[in-house]
């Protein structure tokens, strides 16, 4: 029987923002259902997720992906949840605390990061001891006077695509050295299964490459735009509303648990959300059409198609787990809509 690779993926236990970890189980042959895939176990000693004494943390796989680095059917990536000996979740385990993973709510993630040269521990692109022209040419940008790390950037995209993430698009952002990739999913679970694992191809992607990857929300200070990761959402009421009524709702029921949802948009988000650089206050709260430093914006499609369709909450950093920011987002829609 043929061996099969599976690459183990979980979330540590650093604080204030987890890392990812993974290593390699052989099996014979996996047939890619993730319930066959076997319990497993680690060192939760070296990861800030047990003591030395009682170091066994258990590793239970919720999603399978064909692993594109190990091709021909051998090589899965196997998501994990992170359990404690006795089978409960870990503290660490931020998936387990979705209390409600309606897939009726559709999230479409716009995942920003920046490449950063390990040498000079700068963005890719940036003069070492000093700066590049102002942010303004590097958006959506080509030419190599202002675009920096698309072979890189090229190959993730193809990862993601041959390991059946629903990835649907990638850009070349505001500040020099910046990107993004997009991902659509359904349900809180599923999306944030499909962000970590895109997050995990780019970062053993990068390696290649000698590349590093930030995931701050201010990997530069001054006058440079901070990394995010916007989360649109709609549910079927949305999708179906015809009327703006549906729409002002969930904005003011947002507005009113500002520390609900800032708690589980990511750490050092303050740097970000200044009112400056496509942003709203972190201790503010708005909404409007078409205004990309409002707390949430609303899209012209939405309004085109006679509103029905999606917001996008623009506060969420870059480092937020999408499990958690899925959730708040959830419970806040359904709280406005009754």
């Amino acid at each position: 029987m043929a061996k099969s690779k599976l690459e183990y993926i979980w979330l540590d236990g650093y604080k204030p923002t987890q890392s990812l970890r993974s290593k390699t189980k052989i099996v014979d042959g996996f047939d890619g259902n993730v319930t066959s895939a076997p319990i497993w176990s680690f060192d939760g000693s070296s990861t800030e997720q047990a003591e030395g004494n009682a170091s066994d943390c258990v590793l239970s796989p919720v999603a399978a992906f064909p692993d594109p680095d190990r091709y021909g059917g051998d090589g899965w990536l196997i998501m994990s949840e992170v359990m404690n000996a006795d089978g409960s979740p870990h503290v660490s385990n931020g998936r387990a605390t979705i209390d409600d993973d309606d897939e009726d709510f559709w999230f479409g993630f716009e995942q920003e990061y920046t490449l950063v040269d390990p040498e000079t521990d700068l963005p890719l692109g940036f003069p070492k001891g000093g700066y590049p022209q102002p942010q303004g040419p590097y958006y959506t940008s080509v030419g190599a006077r202002n675009t920096f790390g698309r072979a890189l950037v090229d190959e993730h995209l193809h990862q993601c695509l041959e390991a059946g993430l629903n990835v649907e698009g990638i850009n070349a952002e505001v500040m020099m050295g910046q990107w993004e990739f997009q991902i659509f999913a359904k349900g809180a679970k599923r999306s944030g299964d499909e962000i970590w694992v895109g997050r995990y191809l780019l970062e053993r992607t990068a390696e290649k490459y000698g590349i590093a990857i930030e995931w701050h929300p201010k990997p530069i200070q001054g006058d440079w735009n901070g990394s995010g990761m916007h989360a649109n959402f709609s549910n079927g009421k949305m999708r179906e509303a015809g009327n703006r009524d549906v729409f002002d709702r969930i904005c003011e029921e947002f507005g009113r648990n500002i520390p609900g949802h800032i708690e589980v948009y990511g750490a050092d988000n303050d740097q970000r959300l200044t009112g400056l650089h496509e942003t709203q206050s972190i201790d503010k709260f708005s909404y409007g059409e078409f205004d990309r430093g409002a707390s949430i914006r609303i899209p012209i499609g939405t309004i085109d198609d006679g509103w029905k369709g999606r917001l996008e909450d623009r506060r969420p950093a870059s480092n937020a787990d999408p499990y958690k920011v899925a959730a708040v987002i959830i419970e806040s829609t359904k709280k406005a809509l009754g």
